[in-house]
């Protein structure tokens, strides 16, 4: 059972450290918003923010004042429920609040909610707290991959911090892992925090599989960009196909070719690849493309899930062949909170694993990410199946 003091620690750091990912920022980084899917870093402060407030200040802590009567129409996300709020695509237009009010909301916030800590807090205010924790540590993740996007879309490709490892080669030897025929159990077990999608616990019928104990390197990928991967159709869905000639798509996300070689930009600015580094950056449809190429295919989230324990996993999401979908049983929270997962269960594909700009103490294997399938922003790569 987790102790007030633990939680409150948990909090505290969790807190402190989306605003230790913001450090490297200047002023104007933190409006900027060049697509839909990238949030500026100042919303993302005020968001998780807001969540505290809405969830719990609100309607727990006696005698609470917001901080702002605008800040839930600011700050709110998709909760239709709660009330309306700012259009996604507009965030990056709010000049105001100012970096400066945002970073006192936090503050006042956070006080706020050590105050009720110290005093003692029930079974529901836990379950609610824990919430808060892990759903910005989401935001920690997104944060960072957000910062990567604007930074990397700047003609300057500026460096945000020289200290940040995006990964590490993978020097075991390639083998396939096999996984015999039978029926695994999928699911979450056991009595620590998890997301509502990963109940409830059942099992599933696997036929025999073998699974690759490496992730894709760059120079696997580079091989299909050379062999004429991307001007291949027979190797895409017609979706996928079409997503190619449209964008244009020619490499992966951040990849440049500078003088016959292949650079991208990374956190430390604008790199050489290194061929033996996991493969980032790219859509579910370059996956499964890449895949066809290699006449194997992707893993669903259900072998994933029975194969992870004889693999290393965390560096990348990974994506599988799985349409994000409900367990049986499943059940949405009542309220808003019945908003958080299950009304995207709908037009997406499961990634599994981690990534590592995933935040500390929160990804476990049976956490499922979800992401439409021509999003590339996130560090997304693809282990094979045979």
């Amino acid at each position: 059972m987790i102790t007030t003091q633990t939680l409150l620690d948990f909090f505290k750091e969790t807190r402190a450290h989306t605003e230790t990912i913001c450090a490297p920022l200047q002023t104007e980084d933190y409006v900027v918003q060049p697509i839909v899917d990238v949030s500026p870093p100042k919303w993302h402060l005020g968001h998780t923010t807001w969540f505290f407030e809405e969830f719990i200040l609100k309607h727990h802590k006696s005698g609470y004042t917001l901080f702002s009567d605008d800040f839930a129409f600011v700050f709110n996300s998709y909760y239709e429920s709660i009330g309306k709020r700012v259009v996604r695509t507009d965030r990056g237009n709010l000049s105001r609040p100012t970096v400066a009010q945002v970073y006192a909301y936090r503050n006042y916030v956070t006080e706020a909610l050590v105050e009720l800590l110290e005093v003692g807090i029930n079974e529901e205010i836990t379950k609610l707290l824990t919430i808060g924790i892990h759903h910005e540590k989401q935001h920690q993740e997104l944060l960072l991959t957000d910062i990567k996007y604007i930074l990397g879309n700047n003609p300057l490709m500026p460096t945000y911090d020289n200290a940040f490892s995006e990964g590490t080669i993978e020097s075991q030897s390639q083998e396939w892992i096999t996984i015999t025929e039978g029926v695994y159990e999928i699911g979450y077990q056991g009595t620590d925090f998890c997301y509502d999608n990963e109940l409830g616990r059942h099992k599933v019928y696997l036929h025999d599989f073998q699974i690759s104990n490496k992730l894709v390197t760059n120079e696997e990928f580079i091989a299909f960009i050379e062999a004429g991967g991307y001007q291949e159709t027979l190797m895409w869905h017609a979706e996928g196909w079409d997503w190619v000639q449209t964008q244009k798509i020619t490499a992966p996300l951040y990849w440049h070719r500078i003088n016959n070689e292949w650079h991208h930009y990374t956190f430390k600015g604008l790199q050489k690849i290194d061929p033996k580094a996991p493969l980032s950056h790219i859509s579910y449809y370059e996956a499964f493309a890449f895949a066809q190429w290699k006449e194997m295919r992707l893993p669903t989230e259900f072998e994933w899930e029975a194969a992870q324990a004889h693999f290393n996993w965390g560096q990348r999401w990974e994506w599988t062949e799985s349409a994000y979908l409900p367990y049986p049983g499943y059940t949405k929270a009542p309220g808003a909170l019945g908003e958080y997962n299950g009304k995207f269960m709908v037009n997406q594909k499961v990634l599994r694993g981690g990534s590592v700009t995933t935040s500390n103490n929160h990804t476990r294997a049976t956490y499922r990410n979800f992401f439409q399938t021509g999003v590339r922003w996130q560090f997304t790569g693809l282990r094979l199946v045979k």
